[in-house]
């Protein structure tokens, strides 16, 4: 839980909320606080999400840590329902405060779920748009977001000192002396180092006592002590306000460039619970953006999530084009022959189609990543089973058998290896697919495995597995049953390009093509 207060909100207020919260957090938890390893809370350092690109400290940011024990000791409970209910404790508890609740997310820093980019040049306009798109797309009610926020923030606090430089220079005083007299006095000044008998070196720093620098007064009232050459190098001290005046302002927490433009991104996660999809929760913002209204020179589009699963899947869809253009020249080069080729290579087309039915009858979640990987490596398995079939069909008719019965002979005597070696690998896969876990070491010492179903590796490679065993179960029966087909289909037209009448054995075939199923 991400905890964040007004700019300038000290320290210890800071601190006094958190601890309200991790309270009302504790609270939520107890009821299953044996799933529970940790509540850990952060105040100023090391409160910023990992997954964010900043990781500075700031005395008005908080963090709490809910930590559960591993997944075979949960005893069935889900954690989403306790993240939920922690959800619902903290939120409206502390007015003013932006609190963010989420699953931790590992990996490199990545955009979040919901990111809307609002480029432009003037800053201004920038964040009056940012805020008009918020309270935009809050009256839409679109279900499954937490909280939109802006990563610029225009409240930032800030004390402005106005220099009437005439007025310095006339008492022989420069803009660097006022900016290093306001420096020791805020921030301190290295004066010396102190070395102990351990030669251990210590940096002295001097600065204005506390109550000093957090008195406007008496900073106002610093006085510059100088050397005045003007009056013969005598010492003088004059007090800043006698050369400046103060205004209290707001300023930008940061300023953002992409491509040399200005952007302000508008982001936030979407809800686990309820069953939203970040890619329906996306696509009704998107429609919602085409009905808003933006002023000249602004552009607003779709990022994060969104952009970093648009180029994966074009990254899969070019390694999957190279893998079949690999696949189609080993094939010329081995059977010199293009029917023969597209006749195997139609296996990739068949596993695809078995991806989809699997994932769709089964209602899973289509990975980009771990699905696409999973495709492209089935591209070069799947095809094995067609080389099998069409290979040995070859062989038989150079032996002299008629098409139909070396067609019929090869789908039976290479239906043993095909099933056997597609089932071997559907199995292996099955336990990965499933999340199965053991114990080796627990199994070996004191006989108890610790057998368990699920986990967190399932979410990263059950799809890939899944995805294996759909497309690889699918393509190996529809091998057995097609690919004689169409081996049947490229000799006749072959026979019909060369302007050869279909001999005896090729009018069999056609008249007992019914009967290769029965056979097979």
């Amino acid at each position: 839980m991400y905890i964040t207060l007004p700019k300038g909100t000290d320290q210890a207020y800071t601190n006094k909320v958190t601890e309200i919260l991790e309270q009302r957090v504790a609270a939520a938890v107890e009821p299953d606080k044996d799933v529970v390893s940790s509540i850990i809370s952060n105040v100023t350092v090391g409160v910023t999400d990992p997954q964010d690109e900043d990781q500075g400290n700031y005395p008005n940011k908080g963090k709490i840590a809910v930590a559960f024990v591993k997944f075979a000791e949960r005893k069935g409970k889900d954690t989403k329902a306790l993240l939920q209910s922690i959800r619902k404790a903290v939120t409206g508890v502390v007015p003013g405060a932006k609190i963010s609740v989420d699953q931790e997310s590992g990996g490199p820093p990545t955009q979040k779920d919901i990111s809307i980019e609002i480029a432009g040049d003037n800053l201004d306009s920038l964040v009056k748009t940012a805020n008009s798109l918020k309270k935009f797309i809050v009256k839409q009610n679109i279900g499954g977001i937490e909280e939109l926020t802006t990563d610029v923030q225009n409240d930032k606090p800030q004390i402005v000192f106005n220099i009437d430089r005439e007025r310095a220079n006339r008492e022989g005083i420069n803009s660097q002396q006022i900016s290093m007299s306001l420096l020791t006095t805020l921030y301190g000044m290295k004066a010396a180092d102190f070395r102990n008998t351990t030669e251990d070196d210590y940096e002295i720093n001097v600065r204005a006592r506390k109550d000093q620098q957090y008195d406007l007064d008496a900073i106002r009232n610093l006085k510059i002590t100088y050397r005045d050459m003007a009056t013969g190098g005598a010492v003088r001290q004059v007090p800043i306000s006698a050369f400046s005046d103060i205004r209290y302002a707001n300023t930008y927490s940061n300023i953002k460039h992409k491509q040399q433009i200005r952007v302000i991104t508008l982001g936030s996660n979407v809800l686990k619970v309820g069953g939203y999809n970040a890619n329906d929760v996306n696509a009704q913002i998107a429609t919602a953006i085409k009905n808003f209204k933006t002023s000249g020179g602004i552009t607003i589009r779709m990022g994060g999530g969104q952009e970093d699963q648009t180029e994966a899947a074009v990254f899969l869809l070019s390694a999957l084009g190279v893998s079949f253009m690999l696949i189609l020249i080993i094939l010329m080069m081995q059977f010199n022959s293009i029917g023969k080729t597209f006749i195997i290579i139609s296996e990739i087309l068949f596993s695809i189609i078995g991806v989809l039915l699997g994932v769709s009858i089964f209602g899973m979640t289509f990975s980009v990543l771990m699905t696409g990987i999973g495709i492209v490596a089935l591209a070069g398995v799947v095809v094995r089973n067609g080389i099998l079939l069409v290979e040995f069909t070859d062989l038989l008719m150079q032996q002299g058998q008629s098409l139909h019965d070396a067609v019929v002979e090869a789908g039976r005597t290479r239906m043993t290896p095909v099933l056997l070696t597609a089932f071997a690998a559907i199995l292996g896969l099955i336990p990965l697919a499933v999340g199965f876990n053991i114990d080796f070491v627990g199994l070996f010492t004191h006989f108890t495995p610790h057998i368990h179903f699920g986990g967190d590796n399932v979410a990263f490679w059950g799809p890939l597995s899944w995805t294996m065993i759909f497309g690889l179960g699918f393509a190996t029966i529809i091998t057995l049953i097609l690919v004689p087909c169409m081996y049947i289909i490229h000799f006749n037209l072959k026979m019909r390009v060369k302007g050869k009448k279909p001999s005896e054995n090729a009018v069999l075939a056609d008249i007992q093509s019914k009967e290769i199923l029965a056979h097979i």
